[in-house]
Parts: C-alpha cells; structure tokens; sequence
C-alpha cells in the first residue's frame, strides 16, 4: 500500500493506537509484534470496539473484514507513515537525547514554550522506535512547536530517530554511563548520542548547546548554534544559585528564576529550558513562569512526605552517572538523618558489578547513616561496612524495613525502571 493512501486512512480517524486495552472510538489501530505478542490477534476485536480501521500484515486476517487494511510489515509502516506525516506539518521540531535528564528536560522545554507557543511533546517515556513515531502522528496542524524525545541503547538509533523526526533544532542533555552494554563503554555513548547533531549538521539545523560541558564545546565550530550555560561567552547567560536544602533557582538577566526542583543535575536541564525560552522569544516573566509551575512526576526525583520521614523518589531510572549525582545532591542538602535505598542498575554489560561496586564505595566514604541496596547485582558487590545492608529481593528487603523501621529521616530511594523502587515506599 503506498503511504498516501496510508496516510488517508490515519486523516480519517481519530488517531493512532498501538494498544488493544486503549482504543478510542474511530481510532487506527496497528498491530505491532512483539516477542510475546501479536497484536494481530486483536484487530478484529479493535474494529468491534469502535476502531474505524486496524493495520495488520497477516493475510488470513486482513481477508475478514474490509477495514483491516494489509501491509508487509505493521511496524515498518507506521514509522514510514510517522515520517510521511511530519513532512506534512509546518511544525518545528525540536530533537532531544542524552544520558540523564531527557525526560525531565523535554518537559521543561515544553512548559516554557507552551507559554507563547502551542506545543506538544512526548508523553511519558515514549522515545523509541515505536514511541518517537507515535509523537510524530500527535502532532497536527495547530501544533507550532513539537518536542520530541530520543532514546538510544545502541550505535545509529538516534540517527534513525531523527530521520523518522526531521528535527530543525537538537539537544543533548549530557553524556553519561547509560547502556553501556549496547555503546560499548562511554566513548560508545558519545558517538550515539553525538548522532543528532551529526543530523543536524548535514540538514542545516540548528544545535543547542550546553557551554558548560566540555564534551559539547567541540560543536561551537559548527554553525548555527546557540549556547546556553554559566560560561561567558554563552548566548544565553546564566548564573546557578547554589542554595542548600532549597529548590534550584538561577539568574538571567539578573532576574531570579525559581524552580521546584532539588538536587544540582536539574541545574543544566533547567538551563535548556531558559535557553530555548530565549532563542525562542519568551519574555522573562513567560520563562519564568514555565519554570517554576513544573513539578517533577512519576517517580523522577519526586519528595513525599511519609510519617515523619521526608523521601526523595527517584525511581524513574538509573545508570552510574545518574546515580553517582543523586547521591552526591541528596548529601549535599539532606538536613537530618540520611538513608539511601538503592536498586540494580541495568544495561551495563560487562562494566556491571564494577558499576555498582563504585557506588557502595562512593557511599562508604559518605557520612550516610543507613545504606540499602537491592537487587542481584547489588547484592554480590562487596562491603565491610556495618552501615552497608545488601538484599537480592524487593521482597526480601520489605522485610527488613517491617522489622527495622526508618524514623525521622530524609531518605533516597533510586534504581533502574525495572527494579519498580516505588514499591518500597509504603514499607516506609
């Protein structure tokens, strides 16, 4: 089927889903594979439910009704179909990618922008190769602005996002110890991440820089660019107002933007946000708005008050670079009693147990009180330490903490995605 057609077909309904439990009425529905599933199975019931086509590329399905429309491959589709539709729009695209902070940030921007602009951005986490195409097709005609996230776990994946997104703006939030199993090592990281300004270098799009990191400088040499950071010479000049057991705050134009955010990290994603706000053209007052109405949801750096204990939940995901800063944050501005929760780390390959162990002795040398950790690769690192308590299980550390409770202390739980962290939080 040509991708115009396609393309008819997706005009014609409310919009695109990929998942048989959310279907909306007059919706698409696409049935992707996966290793445990086939949504094939479920593009008959789709069309009962109110779909007004389903995508699908099994034969024998597609002959049982004349709105399962049959193509080669499903998923191949729906990313010639996201790309097909970008095309289409007027919508500028702004391409963001990093180690740490891209969800955080991309929701940053977004609340900046939506200030003058109408935007929208990624919703959740929705950054691979089948999350990036589904931004692609919310975007619409009213959309001025769109925000799309990208993740990676190997070499050209972000090259292939962007050519699915077409961004004409780019940012890379960082470059960390993150899917060190799939780069290779932390140059690995570099060359993947580096993959959208590599885009935007051959398409003449414009880079968005964090002047502060050294790693990024390199890019000032290419053109168009726009700086943003402490460093003098930034386009965008800003001035981090380090305050301790506060919320982040930081100066433009000696003006004070207030942020509901803890812990120095968010400092360069604040920055971003006010960088683009700038390059933009928001006023001072819109970007300040944008930044302080942003509180930090599902579960990224969350503070929850339980009893008398004050939690900062970081659940959301980790990797050594990440976890290493949360650390270093949490210390800084803790006030009483410091208790730290953390779970496995994943997707580091070969560097795992070297990965973790660093960790317990970055918290060996700290003036923490309690020090918990969870999970296989947690538990085999090593540590004398009588501070140092080491689980393999959730469960099994939901047993300590019924017998051992934690009173009246400031208390980080972090860990990778799927160690489900937040499930401790009521054990506290």
């Amino acid at each position: 089927m040509k991708i115009m057609q396609l393309h008819d077909y997706f005009k014609d309904s409310t919009g695109v889903v990929t998942d048989s439990r959310k279907l909306t009425q007059d919706c698409f529905f696409i049935a992707l594979r996966g290793e445990n599933f086939d949504g094939n199975q479920f593009a008959e019931t789709a069309i009962e439910k109110g779909a007004k086509y389903a995508l699908v590329d099994r034969p024998e399905i597609a002959q049982k009704d004349k709105r399962l429309i049959l193509v080669e491959d499903t998923l191949r589709s729906l990313q010639e179909l996201a790309q097909y539709h970008r095309k289409k729009l007027n919508t500028k695209v702004i391409g963001l990618t990093g180690s740490n902070g891209k969800t955080t940030t991309k929701e940053l921007i977004n609340n900046v922008l939506a200030k003058k602009f109408n935007t929208k951005a990624t919703q959740g986490n929705f950054n691979n190769h089948i999350g990036v195409p589904l931004t692609l097709l919310d975007l619409d005609e009213n959309t001025e602005i769109g925000i799309v996230e990208m993740g990676a776990n190997h070499q050209k994946e972000i090259d292939f996002l962007c050519k699915l997104a077409q961004p004409e703006l780019g940012l890379i939030t960082n470059f960390g110890q993150a899917h060190l199993e799939g780069f290779g090592g932390i140059e690995g990281v570099i060359s993947g991440k580096s993959e959208i300004y590599e885009y935007l270098s051959r398409t003449g799009g414009t880079i968005i820089l964090n002047i502060d990191d050294p790693l990024q400088r390199k890019w000032m040499s290419y053109n168009p660019h726009y700086t943003f950071g402490e460093h003098s010479d930034a386009n965008c000049h800003l001035k981090y107002l380090k305050r301790k057991s506060k919320p982040l705050a930081l100066s433009l134009e000696d003006q004070t933007i207030e942020s509901q955010l803890h812990g120095e990290y968010n400092f360069s994603n604040i920055g971003a946000a006010v960088g683009l706000g700038k390059f933009f053209g928001l006023s001072i007052e819109q970007i300040q708005s944008g930044i302080s109405t942003y509180q930090s949801t599902n579960n990224r750096s969350q503070r929850i008050e339980k009893g008398n204990n004050k939690i900062i939940l970081d659940a959301y995901n980790a990797n050594p670079s990440s976890m290493k800063a949360s650390i270093t944050a949490f210390i800084y501005n803790k006030k009483n009693r410091g208790v730290v929760i953390l779970g496995d780390m994943f997707e580091l390959g070969s560097f795992t147990q070297q990965a973790h162990q660093q960790i317990i002795e970055q918290l060996e040398s700290s003036g923490i009180e309690r020090i918990l950790v969870v999970g296989e690769h947690f538990f085999r690192t090593q540590s004398n330490d009588p501070r140092v308590s080491r689980f393999e299980s959730l469960e099994e550390i939901k047993n300590y903490l019924k017998q051992n409770p934690i009173e009246n202390s400031e208390i980080l739980i972090k860990g990778s995605r799927g160690m489900t962290m937040e499930r401790l939080v009521d054990s506290l």
